[in-house]
């Protein structure tokens, strides 16, 4: 079966990056979600998130490996703020649609605080109930697959998956 997540990690060109890669993921597009208005744009979405809407397979991997992935490739203990982005649009949010994501989601987080990653540092992510995603616009659909030199802040912080430990 097909699922679709949605995360929010600071810029998503680099996120999107990062994702489609990832075995079981299916399809990628960035946009805009967790706002005040309707439509929006990158010129005007208050309160939304620059987020990734992330299709994959669940025959082959599962909610809680895509979190654990995503709490690797991002900095969640920054409020609002990833690199050299700043503001609540790029703020750290797993966007859940059911009470089996939030749960997978505070499990997860539970993990992140529990290891050495982020050197203590709690955990910032907000975990906020999914209403509707919204599609970026075209020209930042697979961007950095379009720019190979365009800005990311986002890398593997580490290979080892926090589910493991």
């Amino acid at each position: 079966m097909i699922k679709t997540a949605y995360l929010a990690g600071g810029c998503f060109w680099g996120l999107e990056d990062l994702f489609r890669e990832q075995p079981g993921v299916v399809d990628t597009e960035v946009g805009y979600t967790g706002g005040e208005n309707d439509n929006p744009t990158y010129e005007f979405h208050p309160g939304h998130a620059e987020a990734l809407a992330i299709s994959y397979d669940t025959d082959q991997t599962d909610f809680a490996h895509l979190l654990d992935f995503f709490f690797r490739v991002h900095n969640p203990t920054t409020l609002n703020r990833q690199g050299n982005d700043v503001g609540s649009s790029y703020r750290s949010a797993i966007f859940y649609q059911d009470d089996d994501e939030l749960n997978a989601a505070k499990d997860v987080i539970g993990k992140v605080n529990a290891s050495d990653l982020y050197d203590g540092q709690p955990v910032v992510t907000s975990l906020e109930a999914f209403k509707r995603f919204w599609s970026a616009e075209d020209y930042h659909q697979d961007y950095l697959r379009k720019n190979p030199g365009g800005y990311t802040c986002h890398f593997v912080r580490s290979q080892q998956s926090l589910l493991e430990t």
